[in-house]
């Protein structure tokens, strides 16, 4: 009986593991060396709203989440935040899922699919064909830092696809309430969204 109890429960950690693995998707480390001259890459950066349908790759999704939001030293983000508040979050939809990137641990964490999110997002049609956007979200404050923040994280978004030859375009057409109703968000609200790909060749 003892038996067939601890092999029940093992089996269910097992699988408990299994779905866990399947919600944390680990980013490669941040490529920090080379890249295009931060002049060039800012002289180059433009808004496309054309894009192929090729994947990005994991690498270059770890350097971009970490060039909005990841940590840079001493436990500092790579965008500055007023009184050093920290109080915004990045979500990646891609590859069929909706995913909060977690800067600290460098990683991906599903909370979501992304077919529940896209009607709000996707009010122009180029979205749908893009493999990538990402969802700021921060808590509102009465002096604007919120978008500050925001504005500071997909400048340097807009510069790494800038810097990879990718397109990308900042945009506010979209459903915020409903965005923020899938996200689960409760004391934030969506600030501005961002899609990015490749151009077609």
């Amino acid at each position: 009986m003892i038996k067939k109890f601890v092999c029940g429960l093992m089996a269910a950690m097992i699988g408990f593991s299994a779905e866990a693995a399947e919600n944390i998707r680990k980013l490669p480390k941040p490529d920090l060396e080379g890249g295009m001259p931060l002049m060039e890459a800012i002289a180059k950066r433009k808004t496309v709203r054309e894009f192929s349908s090729k994947l990005i790759e994991n690498q270059d999704l770890s350097n971009m989440l970490f060039a909005a939001w990841g940590i840079s030293h001493d436990d500092k983000r790579t965008i500055p935040t007023a009184r050093n508040l920290q109080n915004m979050n990045v979500y990646a939809v891609f590859d069929g899922g909706i995913w909060l990137y977690d800067g600290k641990e460098n990683n991906l964490v599903k909370v979501g699919e992304a077919k529940e999110v896209m009607p709000f997002i996707a009010k122009q049609d180029f979205v749908e064909e893009a493999p990538l956007t990402l969802i700021f979200t921060a808590k509102l404050d009465d002096k604007g830092y919120a978008q500050m923040h925001a504005g500071s994280a997909y400048q340097n978004v807009g510069l790494y696809c800038a810097s990879r030859g990718m397109s990308n375009v900042v945009r506010g057409m979209i459903d915020f309430e409903e965005i923020g109703k899938v996200l689960g968000l409760k004391d934030e609200k969506v600030i501005i969204t961002q899609t990015i790909g490749w151009p077609y060749m």
